[in-house]
């Protein structure tokens, strides 16, 4: 196989620390000059995100849709984040080290044409499906707020996502550090009030295995969804940083923000609230006045700061797909078109929008588990040797990578999946089995693959 040089960097230090700049070219290796920042700033970068309601929902679900004890909810969404946090870690310490996106090294896994697929559905997913699925929280919660129309909120809360998705990586992580602050302090003054009304032994606790399996499928489907975006947010910090400062940051930021919202979340469940009132009114009715409105503002923030992150790591995962775009903003311009595209389908769910969250929850999981298989496998096999020459090489295929994915997703989907439109062999006759999907998505494509490419080629 022929050497491959890596394209120019994306940049000559022009870029650098600036925040308010449109960050230049779009997943080419980031410069030794453009580089910045310190792995702790990561914590907030994952954190941030998190603090939101869809957060919150995913505990919401746990007691109302899958049938746990608060308890129950609490340990099930704790695993499923622990899953998805420490994988979260181990890709986010790559950055550094090639400064390129998570979706680029991807590759190895998959190929050059190959990783389209994975990086088709990483577009769909971010750009698209959570994008849409954050900004309808966050216009909710606005809506409330304010009294405006509903769809004008949804109007305004993806023009200021778009905003910052627009200008790029470090406007995205400025405005992720300044807004923990504010989101970290209201929601602990909104989880103590949450908490002190709670029945903790509240919930019908009827879900048994099948209700704890799905929790935990959800929980991480929720978490490892930011999979795909690890290496996005750590590729511009110096190459000489600890992989595993990095690592911890990531993944501790990911995982704390989620596993207390979710908490949350199942506590607030466990409170008689009005079931025809909006998700994020429900969950504010019961606070007084002050903290409520306070809360809804940080719903909106946070589902800002997570749209900021889905908007730019989709544009990201666009490029990966090989076509050539020659602007110098085509990162930006990508963004720009996910936003449009988002806003539309955000509006078609502002109706039953729990029903359609728990169903992409799981979904999300379907894919991202055989994804995630084959990129962590694949990063052990390779350890220690040079792979940079191979991320841009179009010819450079690794067909084990998308027979072992197809497989991994065929097989757990058709035999394990447990959604409302389908209902796959396994859980139709034993109930009790729940949804394992993510589960045997994640095994089969790993020892797949295992065994297809024990030694990778990185000539």
């Amino acid at each position: 196989m022929a050497t491959v040089k890596p394209k120019p960097a994306a940049g000559d230090g022009a870029y650098g620390d600036r925040v308010v700049a449109v960050e230049p070219g779009g997943i080419e290796p980031v410069a030794d000059a453009d580089r910045h920042g310190r792995p702790r700033q990561l914590f907030w970068t994952w954190a941030s995100p998190n603090l939101e309601f869809a957060t919150i929902f995913v505990g919401v679900l746990a007691v109302s849709a899958f049938g746990l004890t608060f308890w129950q909810a609490v340990l099930a969404t704790a695993i499923g984040n622990a899953l998805g946090s420490l994988a979260h870690g181990l890709l986010s310490a790559r950055g550094p080290r090639h400064g390129r996106p998570q979706m680029v090294l991807s590759r190895l896994g998959f190929g050059f044409w190959g990783n389209t697929l994975p990086a088709g559905l990483m577009s769909v997913t971010a750009g698209i499906g959570w994008f849409a699925v954050n900004s309808v929280s966050g216009a909710f919660a606005l809506n409330t707020l304010t009294g405006l129309p509903v769809l004008l909120t949804l109007v305004i809360v993806v023009v200021a996502q778009v905003g910052i998705g627009f200008f790029g990586h470090n406007l995205v992580q400025a405005y992720e550090k300044y807004v923990f602050a504010v989101l970290a302090v209201i929601f602990a003054i909104g989880a103590v009030f949450v908490l002190g009304q709670a029945n903790a032994l509240g919930g019908t606790g009827n879900g048994g295995l099948g209700g704890f399996l799905l929790t935990v499928g959800a929980a991480f489907g929720y978490t490892a969804g930011w999979n795909p975006y690890a290496a996005d947010y750590s590729r511009y910090l110096p190459a000489s940083v600890s992989g595993r400062a990095v690592g911890w940051a990531a993944g501790g930021g990911l995982f704390l923000s989620t596993t207390v919202l979710m908490l949350v979340g199942s506590a607030s469940a466990t409170i008689t609230t009005d079931k025809t009132a909006t998700p994020t009114a429900a969950f504010t009715s019961h606070m007084p006045a002050w903290l409520a409105a306070l809360t809804l503002l940080a719903i909106t923030l946070g589902a800002v700061a997570a749209n900021a992150l889905n908007i730019y790591s989709g544009a990201l995962s666009f490029l990966c797909l090989g076509i050539r775009l020659p602007l110098a903003w085509r990162r930006a311009i990508v963004a720009l078109g996910f936003g449009a595209v988002g806003l539309i389908l955000a509006a078609f769910g502002l109706t039953d929008a729990g029903s359609a969250y728990e169903n992409f929850l799981l979904l999300i999981s379907y894919w991202i588990s055989p994804w995630l298989a084959i990129v962590l496998v694949d990063q052990w096999l390779r350890r220690r040797q040079p792979v940079d020459h191979l991320l841009d090489d179009r010819t450079y295929s690794n067909w084990a990578g998308l027979l072992s994915f197809v497989a991994g997703a065929a097989v757990s989907i058709v035999l394990f999946a447990n959604q409302k439109l389908y209902v796959a062999p396994v859980p139709s006759v034993l109930p009790a089995v729940g949804d394992v999907t993510f589960l045997v998505g994640f095994a089969v494509a790993a020892l797949l693959y295992l065994a297809l490419a024990r030694r990778p080629v990185v000539s």
